[in-house]
């Protein structure tokens, strides 16, 4: 028996700094993993985000500008077949009316090609510089991309504002524009990340010459 007390004695008292060692590694381990999390999420992602997020609105904004141009060729726009101006038997201006069909027609054309447009953009998906994960500004734009996806447009919203700005005495310089909504969702490491895209274009002007009535010169149309 004296033998053998002394034996768990020495037993007892060498296990349990391995115990407590053990829970000091996990602890520490754990520590390093949110630590990791937490600098990946404030650094690397926020940058890969930005990053994805504007690639995006560029090739987006170049898509709908390119189908918008396309829609003003194959309509060959002029202020003259958009806008119909009368005036009283004195010259001065009596109404500003707007070729409804011509404007409904040029923004179901907008929609159709500009949603074709961005999925064809989608479908090649972007290119993120393997520099953006270290999380370092300076290098976010070097190393070889790689890709993500990007889901397809759902619609493009498409609408026609018009607005008066002086142009001298006398004068007043009338503009139609073309405004086009487009959202695009990119698929990132970290998070999906809705876009939404807007763009005006003009699609024709002209300076009119007399006083233009105050009910168009109040806003925006």
């Amino acid at each position: 028996m004296t033998d053998f007390i002394p034996v768990r004695y020495r037993y007892r008292r060498y296990r349990r700094p391995l115990r407590i060692r053990k829970y000091i590694i996990i602890a520490v381990i754990l520590a390093a993993v949110i630590g990791m999390i937490a600098w990946y999420r404030s650094n690397v992602s926020r940058l890969v985000v930005s990053l994805g997020e504007e690639r995006v609105r560029a090739e987006s904004i170049e898509a709908v500008n390119g189908a918008a141009m396309q829609v003003l060729e194959w309509n060959a726009v002029d202020y003259s077949k958009m806008v119909t101006i009368t005036r009283d038997g004195e010259g001065a201006i009596v109404s500003i009316e707007t070729n409804a069909y011509q404007v409904n027609l040029m923004a179901r054309q907008m929609q159709t090609l500009a949603a074709a447009q961005v999925n064809a953009m989608c479908e090649k998906g972007i290119g993120i510089p393997l520099g953006a994960f270290t999380g370092i500004e300076m290098l976010a734009g070097f190393g070889p991309t790689i890709p993500f996806q990007i889901l397809p447009v759902g619609s493009v919203l498409c609408s026609f504002a018009w607005e008066f700005s002086s142009a001298g005495i006398n004068q007043t310089r009338h503009a139609l524009y073309m405004n086009a909504e487009v959202y695009v969702s990119i698929l990132l490491p970290s998070e999906t990340k809705k876009i939404a895209v807007n763009t005006q274009i003009l699609v024709c002007d002209s300076v009119i010459v007399g006083k233009i009535p105050e009910i168009y010169l109040s806003g925006k149309g």
